[in-house]
């Protein structure tokens, strides 16, 4: 199969994908807006929005296995959920340890979502629109490992997740842009 006959029947599949890039792109930047404006310490709102990230995340892997169920990367989206339910597990008792351990958590997470957000998007290179999910995956692994680091120094703060959910979130609006263009060229 070629690469225009692999987007020509992934188009539905290529929609799905769009339409979550594009949704995950509006709540990142929204998410991180609030995360600055309202989540300087770990008050109740804070925790219920750093709670909120990766349950979003978590939908959004149920969401996309619905879509690819037929595909190779469905058993990556699992250990994706799974991440993201152990992480808002994690989170949970984290916030009563303070703002290091929350660092630390979310880093572990970045970290192991990254990784399987690199193996996802190698799989679906032939969707198109993959190569910047695939440096995102890069840079959550960075990412996350400067968080895990930042847990351990006085300058934890809870706006660097805000800086990381933007990063990710134009990420995500350039593949749902890059997507639709392969869809596009597809028909």
């Amino acid at each position: 199969m070629t690469t225009l006959d692999a987007r020509t029947t992934s188009t539905p599949r290529s929609l799905t994908l769009r339409r979550l890039y594009l949704a995950r792109f509006g709540f990142a930047i929204v998410w991180a807006l609030l995360v600055v404006l309202l989540a300087t310490t770990l008050t109740p709102v804070a925790v219920a929005l750093l709670l909120l990230y990766p349950l979003v995340d978590l939908a959004a892997a149920v969401v996309d296995h619905r879509a690819s169920r037929a595909t190779r990367p469905a058993p990556a989206l699992l250990v994706n959920m799974a991440l993201s339910l152990l992480t808002v597990i994690g989170l949970g008792f984290a916030v009563t340890s303070g703002l290091p351990a929350v660092l630390a958590v979310w880093g572990v997470w970045a970290i192991t979502a990254g990784i399987v957000q690199l193996v996802v998007a190698v799989g679906r290179r032939a969707l198109g629109g993959q190569w910047p999910m695939i440096i995102s995956g890069g840079i959550s692994v960075l990412a996350g490992t400067g968080f895990v680091l930042q847990s351990t120094s006085s300058t934890a703060s809870l706006t660097s997740l805000a800086g990381y959910a933007t990063l990710r979130g134009l990420f995500f609006l350039v593949s749902g842009l890059r997507l639709q263009r392969s869809a596009r060229a597809g028909r």
